[in-house]
């Protein structure tokens, strides 16, 4: 705890500006903190270790509210894990993001009517490098405006050298052990980037299309035929069979017999497979193995050719028909009318909604394509980082998501993992002049004359190795020893299949290797101990955030307005594990209210010469001194809990109602009685500093801004980013203090109501007499409630003209007023009359909803038990203004 003197409160409230402005002072906080190297991680500190990694964003990427929201709650962690005294590693980096980098870069090179090949492969790169140094990162500058304490001096970028020999390192290794392999396999194909990509890359949309109903074989109904529905007619041109359910009695002799295909002649056998629905459409489904998913595993299982028959375009080819050469779209609609014209379109259903994927990089529909690809076998991998989460090894949060992790890792298909790119990390598979193939490592030198594989690793894959590439792996780095396995991970649960999974597996696969294991471990088995999985971003009505529906938010434009710490405090107190949040401007409106509300505060206490100091003894302070130093050692405790079970939402609730409606609505107008008095001036600032000092800390890892300067103006302390955290007091709570603050707080507060029920003005004394105050024990809270409740001491001739009981914990206090000359009772006849009309009319509809028997029984229940609320709360209403208005006497 910082001492500072007393008599310095003028200079140090004059420290502060006039009112907070964060765009005034949050730059230069942030750069003053990099440059003290606060956030700078130091392996050989004795000081223990707490690591996470950033999720590396794509290089051409810019801040969105998802990114805030995982930013926000991961920097959070590790400021307080700094000032509870460990060494911190907060790990960040951009991902090079191969499809997007190229696909902008090329956009580039378009506009001059250029196209990569017309550079070649190298300067292509070359150029992708210069856009990389020259636009790339946008997203870190973004990261330093909402306060990322990241530590920069370990910046890294998954094409850097040391990264890039990671990923040659384990592909090697995996190839090796047989878990890398080439294959033709059926991949999301994008015709427009032409190149396969992930299934993160492909979004679904229902779009309208139409259902044709096509007839194979004869056109005669006493001869062999069958009739199929599709919505990519054009895909029929490479049907190889046609499936029916082998129970289905319809099909039955025509099971192993042949029919004509309809445009090129062929005899394609009808074959029957349990995978076909006999209850849908005609129970018979045409099969195209090489450009759909399910027709794809039917003919492995059946042996059937499988004829490609869109190039890399999705044009038609390879079919010796008068499609060839039609984009795939063209080919439906002539393929169609041809077939109508023969008289073979049976039925068509227009429009008919089905789901389709799309590129999320081009925006075009995906194409399932036959490809040769390199893929890793994951059923080992898989089952690996399956048995990582069963056994405790690693803990997801929260534990109501582990069913979605099982049912992924545990049915997971092989990974493609090669890209028709030119940027990115480059297969190291070479092939001789006689087909032969050798795997090069990163110390390895290929044979002269053979040629590299031309294809790219997807980025997933680098991306996957993140958690140890970073740290220098495969070298035995000081600081893989020390942050390894990291301690968290926090994404998203819409990605847990996708980054999470590939993490695991890489992390297992190189478990057994000893390079990891540092001092005291051994038998390493994953990358980290803990993943928090926060929810989805949604706007005020609970809809998702998105540009195609415009109610996306730019989390810098809330920045602008209303300063970082309202868009942190916002986005971490909605967080919870798990659950989707809903945010708007009223969200961040009233974050701004509360870190103004907290400036304002701190700054009072400053004025009145608050400071961070010993406290006396207990029995020195006052029932409400004793009161606020409990309520804030439950809520540090709270606070505690909270964060290590990743409960942001409750920790920054908890920290919210106790600073707004206990230290600022409570205790600083009860200071504002006690700094009145000499004998308890001192004690009082000294219990306002320290509350202040700990509410700050305790609040700095959620809105870090504001609170640095405050904190540095209450204490005089160098920085609260390396300031010890709160711990536990060690100090028993007097429950008979919080008792008589409580009782005080109840009187008070029915005073002020009855006093409003009166007309009273807020600021406008009134001569009252407490009876009762001494069986209740508040006659030491007496200058209190005559302060907050503004009431004075009667005079001579006081009259009673009102008054109320109060029923405390142990007594009951009756408050006589005097408030003759102090209403206009005309016109607060007036608004009492117009409160009991309105009551009543509420009380004759309630009552008659509830009289009515048809109502009672359609309603449901909670329906009826708010009815019944609202009666009551009426009843009450009616009860309470009519017996002001009989006590104000009639006209």
């Amino acid at each position: 705890m910082t001492s500072a003197a007393p008599d310095s409160s003028d200079s140090r409230a004059d420290s502060l500006p006039k009112s907070w402005d964060p765009s005034a002072v949050e730059e230069d906080l942030y750069q003053g903190w990099v440059a003290a190297g606060y956030f700078a991680a130091d392996p050989t500190s004795d000081k223990p270790p707490y690591s996470i990694v950033l999720p590396p964003p794509n290089v051409t990427g810019s801040l969105h509210m998802g990114h805030a929201l995982n930013h926000t709650l991961m920097d959070a962690l590790t400021r307080r894990k700094r000032m509870q005294g460990f060494d911190v590693l907060w790990q960040p980096g951009m991902d090079h993001a191969g499809i997007a980098t190229q696909n902008v870069v090329e956009k580039q090179l378009a506009v001059d009517g250029k196209t990569k090949e017309d550079f070649g492969r190298e300067l292509f790169i070359d150029k992708v490098w210069d856009w990389k140094h020259a636009s790339g990162g946008t997203i870190q500058g973004q990261m330093r405006r909402i306060g990322d304490g990241v530590d920069w001096s370990r910046d890294r970028f998954t094409m850097d050298d040391g990264l890039s020999n990671a990923v040659q390192t384990i592909f090697k290794r995996m190839f090796d052990a047989g878990l890398i392999y080439r294959a033709e396999r059926l991949v999301n194909w994008s015709p427009e980037l032409r190149t396969a990509i992930s299934d993160i890359e492909v979004r679904y949309e229902d779009v309208e299309g139409e259902l044709v109903s096509l007839r194979y074989g004869s056109l005669r109904d006493d001869e062999p035929h069958v009739i199929v529905a599709t919505t990519r007619v054009e895909t029929m041109l490479g049907d190889t069979a046609v499936a029916v359910h082998p129970d289905d009695a319809r099909y039955q002799s025509m099971i192993g017999t042949t029919v004509e295909h309809p445009i090129t002649g062929r005899a394609i056998p009808i074959i029957a497979d349990d995978y076909v629905d006999p209850e849908f459409g005609t129970g018979a489904v045409k099969i195209t193995p090489a450009h759909d998913p399910n027709d794809f595993e039917m003919g492995l299982r059946h042996s059937l050719p499988m004829p490609s028959i869109m190039d890399e375009t999705a044009r038609i080819v390879g079919t010796g028909t008068e499609f060839d050469g039609m984009d795939r779209f063209e080919a439906r609609v002539k393929v169609r009318e041809r077939l109508a014209a023969e008289g073979r379109v049976v039925a068509e259903k227009r429009p008919y909604l089905h789901s389709v994927g799309h590129s999320e990089r081009s925006g075009e529909a995906i194409e399932p394509r036959l490809s040769l690809q390199w893929w890793v076998k994951v059923d080992t991998l898989a089952a690996a980082a399956g048995d990582a989460i069963r056994n405790g090894d690693t803990v997801i949060h929260p534990k109501s998501l582990e069913p979605r992790w099982f049912a992924w890792v545990d049915n997971m298909h092989d990974w493609c993992i090669s890209r028709q790119l030119w940027w990115g990390h480059r297969i190291p598979i070479w092939y001789g002049p006689d087909g032969e193939t050798v795997c090069v490592g990163p110390d390895e030198t290929p044979p002269a004359g053979w040629t590299q594989d031309p294809d790219v690793l997807d980025t997933w894959f680098s991306s996957g190795l993140w958690p140890f590439s970073t740290l220098g792996w495969p070298e035995k780095t000081p600081e893989l020893q020390k942050y390894y396995p990291t301690s968290v991970l926090f994404t998203g649960y819409d990605i847990i299949f996708f980054w999470v999974a590939r993490m695991m597996m890489f992390g297992m696969f190189i478990a057994e290797d000893e390079q990891i294991a540092g001092p005291g471990k051994s038998g390493l088995q994953v990358p980290f101990k803990d993943v928090f999985l926060h929810g989805l971003i949604r706007d005020q009505f609970g809809k998702k955030m998105s540009k195609s529906r415009g109610n996306g938010i730019d989390p810098l434009d809330w920045v602008e307005l209303y300063g970082a710490d309202a868009l942190r405090f916002t986005l971490a107190r909605g967080a919870q594990p798990g659950s989707d949040l809903s945010i708007g401007e009223s969200h961040a409106s009233a974050s701004r209210n509360f870190v103004t509300k907290l400036f304002n505060a701190v700054k009072f206490a400053l004025m009145n010469g608050a400071v961070s100091t010993e406290l006396p003894a207990r029995d020195a302070l006052t029932d409400a001194d004793r009161w606020i130093l409990d309520r804030l050692e439950e809520v540090r405790a709270e606070v505690d809990s909270a964060f290590d079970s990743y409960e942001f939402g409750k920790a920054c609730e908890g920290l919210y109602h106790f600073a707004w409606d206990e230290v600022c609505d409570w205790y600083l107008e009860l200071a504002k009685v006690q700094l009145a008095d000499p004998e308890r001036v001192a004690a009082t600032r000294a219990v306002l500093g320290v509350v202040l000092d700990s509410l700050l800390r305790l609040l700095h890892p959620v809105i870090p801004f504001v609170t640095e300067t405050l904190w540095k103006a209450l204490t005089g302390g160098v920085s609260v980013v390396v300031a010890q955290w709160p711990t536990a007091s060690g100090t028993a709570a007097d429950t008979a203090s919080a008792q008589r603050i409580s009782d005080m707080q109840r009187l008070i507060t029915e005073v002020r109501r009855f006093r409003s029920d009166q007309g009273l003005k807020d600021k406008q004394k009134v001569a009252a007499r407490l009876v009762g105050v001494e069986s209740a024990d508040l006659v030491a809270q007496l200058d209190s409630i005559s302060s907050l409740a503004r009431l004075t001491t009667p005079a001579d001739d006081f009259a009673v003209t009102a008054s109320l009981e109060v029923r405390l914990s142990n007594a009951t206090v009756t408050v006589e007023l005097d408030t003759s000359g102090t209403v206009d009772l005309e016109a607060e006849r007036r608004r009492l009359e117009k409160e009991l009309a309105a009551a009543e009319k509420e009380l004759v509809a309630t009552a008659a909803k509830l009289s009515n028997e048809a109502f009672l029984a359609k309603a449901p229940d909670q329906v009826v038990d708010k009815i019944r609320a609202r009666r009551s709360l009426a009843e009450e209403e009616v009860a309470r203004v009519g017996a002001r208005l009989r006590d104000m006497g009639s006209k």
